[in-house]
């Protein structure tokens, strides 16, 4: 059986072997985090407020995610390990649905709390627990050192969840139309998944490149 759980989960470690899903990830959510302060510190009228800025600053940070790591796998992580083809259902469908699985609830969570005007700000920190857990089963599941990174977004998204209500104010600023608080945690939550995941990448791209050479040149 563990020679059988160890073929399944093949495809997931191979993809971030040299840590691109994860600095994907972390960039992801350090640019969601960042366009999140933009709007809670801009004045009302101000462009960050506009749909077509978001229209557009959602698809910059889509295509650079997406062609950024694809430039890597085709000229790093190809040359060194090879290419391998998995079925859509490990490359394309698994993704998504996992996407659609966590993007369903957190929506759900902020329109509750935009319509109703109350302070959920310690139950919506602690979807950074489920981040945490869909990163665990992701990640950390292959690759043992990585349940330090699982670890550390679990209890960062408990310290946020517990922050005084003045200091997520301070940090969500003059913020519409979502409560200070609430802006103030979703964008800390954010920041730190981000970061913590990039700092992960960082670290499987750092041991990647130490341990796998590229193929010597035939000799002539």
């Amino acid at each position: 059986m563990d020679s059988v759980g160890s073929l399944l989960n093949r495809p997931r470690l191979y993809y971030n072997i040299d840590g691109v899903g994860e600095l994907g990830m972390g960039f992801m959510g350090l640019a969601v985090g960042l366009f999140l302060s933009l709007q809670a510190h801009s004045p009302k009228d101000a462009v960050w407020h506009r749909m077509y800025t978001f229209v557009v600053y959602w698809t910059a940070m889509c295509l650079t995610i997406h062609y950024g790591s694809k430039a890597i796998k085709n000229r790093i992580t190809y040359p060194r390990t090879g290419f391998v083809e998995y079925p859509a259902w490990e490359s394309k469908w698994r993704p998504a649905i996992i996407a659609a699985l966590v993007a369903a609830p957190v929506s759900a969570g902020i329109a509750f709390a935009m319509r109703s005007q109350w302070k959920m700000s310690t139950p919506l920190a602690f979807i950074g627990v489920l981040l945490a857990a869909s990163y665990a089963y992701g990640f950390a599941r292959t690759v043992r050192w990585k349940w330090t990174i699982a670890a550390a977004l679990t209890a960062g998204s408990v310290v946020v969840a517990f922050l005084p209500a003045d200091l997520l104010c301070s940090v969500a600023g003059d913020s519409r139309p979502i409560p200070a608080q609430l802006a103030g945690t979703w964008i800390l939550t954010f920041l730190l998944y981000g970061a913590l995941l990039s700092i992960s990448g960082g670290i499987s791209f750092w041991l990647y490149m130490r341990h796998t050479r590229p193929p010597e040149p035939d000799a002539q």
